[in-house]
């Protein structure tokens, strides 16, 4: 692959991340300042909506090679069950602590821990995992 296509579906995935990332957010902010769940429920709860999307974009846009998309889909999705898992754990656990010890607002630390999960455990992951190009 060259660096160009590494480049742009890197860029492709990060917007795929952002998407998904943006509706997570939002009903995060929702079940918690609407609905009064504690926020780290609501990153849960957030985080299985925005996997839907994230899922569904990368699926049929971000990973959209033909080998890629020779996977069946119940294979990639069981893999990005484990993943999305991880992902929620990571960051409902994370965004904790980084509040609890920051004393910072939930809604700033969540943004931080969502940065650090994507680059390093989200995309690293989906790409050479869930979303692998298949050798012939």
């Amino acid at each position: 692959m060259s660096k160009k296509n590494a480049v742009f579906i890197f860029a492709k995935a990060q917007l795929s991340a952002f998407t998904g990332g943006i509706v997570d957010y939002l009903v995060m902010i929702l079940c918690t300042e609407l609905l009064g769940i504690h926020y780290t429920i609501s990153i849960a709860i957030g985080g299985i909506v925005g996997a839907i999307v994230n899922f569904s974009v990368n699926r049929y846009w971000t990973f959209t090679s033909a080998k890629a998309n020779k996977a069946p889909v119940g294979q990639q999705l069981v893999k990005f069950i484990f993943v999305v898992g991880g992902s929620i754990l990571l960051k409902s656990s994370g965004t904790y602590l980084f509040t609890t010890w920051l004393k910072l607002d939930y809604k700033i630390t969540r943004i931080m821990v969502d940065i650090i999960v994507s680059l390093s455990f989200n995309y690293v992951l989906q790409k050479y995992w869930v979303f692998r190009k298949k050798s012939l």
